[in-house]
């Protein structure tokens, strides 16, 4: 049996993809003090849900059909300053974590992780905490403690995070149709997108984009830093 119903914390799933929500919400509803408030496939509809549904919290992925689950992050903390996000996402930590935060989110779980693991984060996310892999702690620690002061003097952190996006996926291998594709954009935005990429990384082309990023993402997945 579950709690009384006022005792029940509410949570709203964002995903666009309807196997991930149910699954989210069959692990939801397995809880004695959890509740699935409504579930939304895009950050408008997420929107809506809010006002409609005063959740306690908010679960979402980053790539959403409309817009960035980033975006969404910074509507709720204007809209709603009282709803936390939790970020559940099958993008890298490693790329998207300190965004997150910075956004206004309360925490990140790549949806690798397993169910036990989401719970811990919703709990932690609920009690007023942040929540962040180990790994992803110690770098912000150690940002603070003056140790990564380069990585805030990186070129990357004049991007929006949009053009993050955009420059991730180039460094993938992507084509801007495919890009387009991914984002749910046209590929006149992606182009602009690339375009100003290019003038904020003070690059001479679009080829040097592409190889910049590739560079830059190959650096990531082998040792966790940036290409200077």
């Amino acid at each position: 049996m579950k709690a009384g119903t006022r005792s029940l914390k509410r949570i709203l799933i964002v995903d666009d993809h309807p196997l991930m929500r149910k699954g989210v919400a069959h692990l939801i509803e397995e809880e004695p003090d959890l509740e699935v408030g409504g579930e939304a496939d895009t950050a408008a509809q997420a929107l809506n849900l809010i006002s409609a549904r005063q959740p306690d919290l908010v679960l979402t992925e980053i790539a959403l059909p409309d817009r960035s689950g980033l975006e969404l992050i910074k509507d709720v903390r204007v809209f709603h300053p009282g709803v936390p996000v939790l970020v559940v996402s099958m993008h890298d930590e490693r790329l998207y974590a300190e965004r997150v935060l910075r956004a206004g989110g309360r925490g990140y779980v790549p949806k690798q992780e397993d169910g036990r693991r989401l719970l811990q984060a919703i709990r932690k996310v609920l009690a007023g905490h942040i929540y962040v892999s180990e790994r992803v702690s110690a770098k912000i620690l150690e940002m603070f403690a003056g140790r990564r002061a380069e990585a805030a003097d990186s070129p990357l952190e004049l991007l929006s995070d949009r053009e993050f996006e955009v420059f991730h996926l180039i460094g993938e291998g992507h084509t801007s149709r495919q890009i387009a594709e991914r984002l749910h954009l046209s590929v006149k935005t992606v182009e602009v997108h690339r375009a100003n990429i290019k003038r904020k990384l003070k690059l001479p082309s679009g080829g040097e984009v592409v190889r910049y990023a590739i560079r830059w993402t190959e650096s990531r997945g082998a040792d966790g830093t940036s290409p200077g």
